[in-house]
Order: C-alpha cells, then structure tokens, then sequence
C-alpha cells in the first residue's frame, strides 16, 4: 500500500492538515500585509503626486521608496530569522507595518513620508522572505505546494482588499479632498490588518527547523508531532540531524555559500528566479494599474473601480493555482502561465496603440492577472522557499528575496520615465511597455525551463541533490535540469 501511495504521489503519514493550515494562515497574515502595503500606493499615487507637486522621477521615487527598504529588509531577513526564530521576526514586521502606516499617513511632507515608506519597506522585506519560509518548514512535502500557495493568495488578498478600500474611499470623494486627505486615509487604513498580525502571531508556534537548529529537539518533536505523529515526528527528525551534520547546520552560513560552489549555483538560481518574477511586468499592473487605465475609462474612480476586477482575477489565479500546484508541478504551471501572461500584455497593448477607449485594455489586463495569479505569482515563492537545502535556508532565502526587491526597484523606478517619454508615447501610445515586459516575460520562462528541476514531493533535506541534477553532480559543475516537464518520485 506504502509503495502504491508513492507511484501516485500521496503520502502514507497522516498529517493534521487543518492544523498547519492553520499555522500557515496566521503566517500569511504578512503576505496579506505585503500585498496591502505595496499596492495602497495604487490609488493614493495620483493625488499624492498633485499634493506634493511631483515630478516623473519623484513619482517613481513615491512608489519605489517603498522597495529600497524592501531590499534592506530582504538582506537582514535571514539574519533575524536565524537570530530570532521565525515567528519572532514575524512580530518585527507586525510592529514595523503599524508604525509606517500611522506615519505615513500622517507625514506633513515628501520627505518624512519617504521615510515613513521605506520603514514600511523593511516589513515588507522581512515578511517576504520569513512567512514562506516558515509555511515551508511545518508544511509536509506532499502539501508544501497548498501550503506555499497560501502566502501568494494572501499577498493578493490584501492588494485585492486595498483595491476596494481605496475605491470606497474615492468613490464620492471631490479631487480636492482626494489631494488633501483622501490618501492619507487610504494609508491609514491599513493599521486595522497590522492589529489583527500582532494579536495571533503568538498563537502559533516556532519552526521545528529552527529549533532544531539551536539543538532544542524537544521542542522541534512537539511541534513535529502535532503537525503528524509521533512515529513521522521522529523520522523527520533524523534526516533533519542527518542533514544538519552532513552538510552543517548553521543555517544562515553566507560563508558556506561564498566557499561551496553547489551551495552558490542553488543560490544563483534561486536569486534569478526571484528576480525574473517582476521582469514578468507583475508591478507595474499592481502599482500602476488606475495611471494605466485612466486613459481609457475616463475618470480616476473608474479605475480604480477597474483596478477591483484586476485583483480579483489574480485571486482566482491564485486559487486555480493552489489547487493544481501540487498535482501537476512547478514547470507546466510557469509554461503555461508565461505564454498566458504574454498574450494578456499583448492584447493590452493592442488596446493602448490604437487608443482604444472600450474594455479591450481591461480585458487585457485581466486576462494577464489570472494567469500570472496561477503561475508566477504562487510558483516563484514555492521554488524560493524549497530549493535551499537547511544549512543555507535563511542566507540564502534573503538573498533572493532581496534579488526580488532589487527588480522590483528598478521596474517601479523606471516604469513612471518609460511612461512619461514623450517620444515613445507619441509613436506607441504607451504600448511600449507592454510590448517589453511580453518579451522579458518568455525570457523568463526559458530560464526557468532550462535551470529548474521539478520540485513536487521533493523533501526538504532532500532538495539539494534535486537541484543539482542527481545525487553524485560535480560541485564544479552544476547539471542543467530535466528538460521535461515531469517530476521527480517523492522521497
């Protein structure tokens, strides 16, 4: 029976699936404030570029400032995480997002509202890297994927949830009043999920990894049991201790990686994973979506009520998502999901050059959130929070984490330029953009295809040999992986 769940993928430990659920839930609750953080700007933009009289380049720095403590966060992520265990690092976040959003929202001018954002920035940073690496490591193999997913879905929960504040806010709101005040309560508004963060962080507990790690193996067995058993529990835990002495077990070991050349190709991977993800063009949609749109529906709260619709299709993506993840893998998702997305921008480009004022560019749009909501949204945070065997888990999680935000600071600093040339929007309408991020988005994709194993069912102490081709791969020279689109038997 043992071998026959195995063919078919299904593990033979009983697991208590509500209860990691649970436990994942309560980390997403960063995801939710992730994605409530970054996109709050969406709507509060326009008006805070008239409040404070900005030009193009100081509207990309409203936007991007956010991203600089992003990456600042991202970098010291793995050290806190190692430092201060996982939930705790959680709890930084909570108190870090609900001081920037009373500041932010309270700032009497552009420079202590920068600086506001970048303290948002750091939560960001840190949550990014820290709740799917803790969902990673109470999550059993066989559901990893459902678990993972959870961190997506909440990132787009809270972009969806801000949308509709945003809206409501605006909705019968004068301009004047929009400039004046109206942003401000747009930022605000988000101390009411940052309360809610900090009142259940407490309510689940550390990663058995981690304790296991800081040799508390009592506590990583109570935790490992409730998750499973007691049998299941003790098996984990020798291959979690055979791995730890194997290969080390410091967990944030930037040394390993700058000496272990395996270790650095994991690294690499993983970094231009994170990094390709906003070359998909996913931050210019959340960020700029109602400057995109304004063109063709006529008013500010038109779109912003458009921008509702552009969440919600990434909500459906991302629960289409979750529950295929882990019965048809990683790479068919990131295949079909890229050649989904391109055709999504292209059509929005139609839409932009011909200066079309129906729903086309909508549609667009759309279509472009739904297959990215199921592809690279979940997938790229999978992969980030699975490839890192233990010893180097928190190092380098922070590191291509931060490879994220590093994009993402380019692509919303330079996005607001690229917009506003004036020669490429005489010839081009503002297609440009959208014909460049298709392309960057099917280069993307290659890369994936070429240099990333299929991860499904893979364990986590099991995960280096997968990366690397096959158990007995040269550490001078890392295998490519399978140009299949299968995957590998769970182990």
């Amino acid at each position: 029976m043992n071998r026959i769940s195995a063919l078919i993928g299904v593990s033979s430990e009983r697991h208590d699936v509500s209860y990691v659920l649970r436990i994942c839930a309560v980390a997403a609750l960063g995801g939710i404030l992730f994605g409530y953080d970054t996109s709050v700007i969406s709507g509060a933009i326009g008006p805070i570029r008239a409040h404070f009289q900005l030009s193009d380049a100081a509207t990309g720095w409203a936007v991007s400032s956010v991203i600089l403590g992003c990456i600042i966060g991202a970098f010291s992520s793995g050290w806190l995480a190692h430092t201060l265990g996982r939930r705790m690092a959680l709890f930084v976040c909570a108190i870090l997002f609900s001081v920037q959003s009373i500041g932010a929202a309270l700032a009497p001018d552009f420079l202590q509202f920068v600086l506001y954002r970048i303290l948002g920035g750091l939560a960001v940073g840190i949550a990014s890297a820290v709740s799917p690496m803790y969902m990673s490591e109470v999550s059993p193999k066989d559901m990893r994927g459902r678990a993972l997913s959870m961190e997506q879905f909440a990132i787009v929960l809270g972009a969806l949830l801000v949308y509709v504040v945003n809206y409501l806010i605006a909705a019968r709101a004068s301009t004047a009043w929009l400039e004046t005040m109206g942003w401000r309560w747009m930022l605000g508004s988000e101390i009411v999920p940052c309360l809610i963060f900090c009142a259940t962080i407490f309510l689940i507990p550390e990663s058995p990894r981690w304790h296991m790690i800081r040799g508390r193996e009592d506590h990583a067995f109570r935790t490992l049991s409730r998750i499973s058993n007691d049998a299941h529990a003790r098996s984990l835990m020798a291959e979690i201790r055979e791995s730890m002495s194997r290969h080390g077990g410091k967990g944030h070991a930037l040394g390993t990686i700058l000496k272990d050349k395996r270790a650095r190709w994991i690294v690499f991977v993983g970094a231009m994973v994170a990094g390709l993800q906003q070359f998909t063009g996913i931050n210019i949609v959340v960020y700029y979506a109602p400057m995109l749109l304004s063109a063709t529906s006529g008013s500010l709260q038109n779109a912003l009520f458009q921008t509702i619709w552009i969440g919600v299709a990434n909500l459906v993506g991302g629960m289409i998502g979750a529950w295929i993840v882990d019965r048809k893998g990683r790479r068919p998702l990131i295949l079909w999901g890229s050649l989904g997305m391109t055709l999504g921008l292209l059509v929005s480009s139609v839409a932009l050059y011909t200066q079309d004022t129906g729903l086309l560019a909508l549609f667009g749009l759309l279509f472009y959130m739904l297959m990215f909501g199921l592809s690279w949204g979940p997938v790229a945070w999978i992969l980030v929070s699975e490839i890192f065997p233990n010893r180097i888990r928190s190092a380098g999680m922070s590191l291509a984490v931060a490879s994220n935000w590093v994009m993402n600071f380019v692509v919303a600093q330079g996005f607001p330029m690229l917009a506003g040339n004036k020669a490429l929007n005489e010839a081009f309408h503002g297609a440009f953009s959208m014909w460049l991020f298709a392309l960057l988005c099917l280069g993307s994709m290659i890369f994936v295809l070429r240099y990333v194993p299929e991860t499904r069912g893979v364990s986590l102490e099991k995960i280096e040999e997968t990366m690397l081709g096959n158990p007995n791969a040269s550490a001078s020279r890392p295998l490519k992986a399978q140009s299949g689109i299968g995957h590998p038997d769970p182990v």
